[in-house]
């Protein structure tokens, strides 16, 4: 799978990428938010060694590399979580290196995914889930036009604390209509 930008490429995990993943993955400041940080390479190779071999597939989580397009720097990575059987939502999820926050990279990112998933996979619904302390998630939803629907207390259990979830959502109607 590759999906190119005005700025970026989109691409397949490769074992490869693994120290450029465990720079950004496994630094705890970038990762506030995240349920899972690794501690060694090995758990990133095995991170990357468990995603799917097909793209859209139900109940998978389907990670892609964000790189530069113009140096192959490796930017961030995004997952999808194609939902439910039926195969028409699907969960996005986004980190980047803290070195490329406040650029535009995850907003291009996240509008090349939602174009992609309602145009050329005729998805239904996209969520994603925020922690509400992180404000630049929150005014990035809502910057690309998803819309707050729930606010769920202390539902999610990370890294030994018990924390809250917010979830935005966006329909393929509101995407294309707008």
């Amino acid at each position: 799978m590759i999906l190119e930008t005005e700025r970026l490429v989109l691409r397949n995990l490769h074992v490869s990428d693994k120290e450029a993943l465990f720079e950004y993955r496994s630094d705890a400041e970038t990762n506030e938010f995240q349920s899972w940080i690794p501690k060694t390479i090995d758990e990133v190779e095995a991170f990357i060694l468990r995603n799917p071999k097909e793209f859209n597939q139900p109940e998978t989580w389907y990670q892609l590399l964000i790189t530069d397009r113009k140096t192959n720097d490796v930017i961030g990575d995004v997952g999808i979580h194609f939902i439910d059987s039926d195969n028409k939502q699907v969960e996005f999820g986004i980190t980047l290196n803290k070195k490329h926050h406040h650029k535009g990279y995850a907003s291009e990112t996240l509008k090349s995914l939602i174009d992609l998933m309602f145009k050329d996979f005729n998805k239904h619904r996209i969520t994603t889930s925020v922690d509400p302390a992180n404000k630049s998630s929150i005014d990035l939803m809502n910057r690309i036009g998803f819309r707050k629907e729930a606010h769920f207390v202390e539902s999610l259990y990370i890294n030994g604390v018990w924390v809250d979830d917010l979830v935005f959502a966006l329909l393929q109607k509101e995407w294309l209509n707008k």
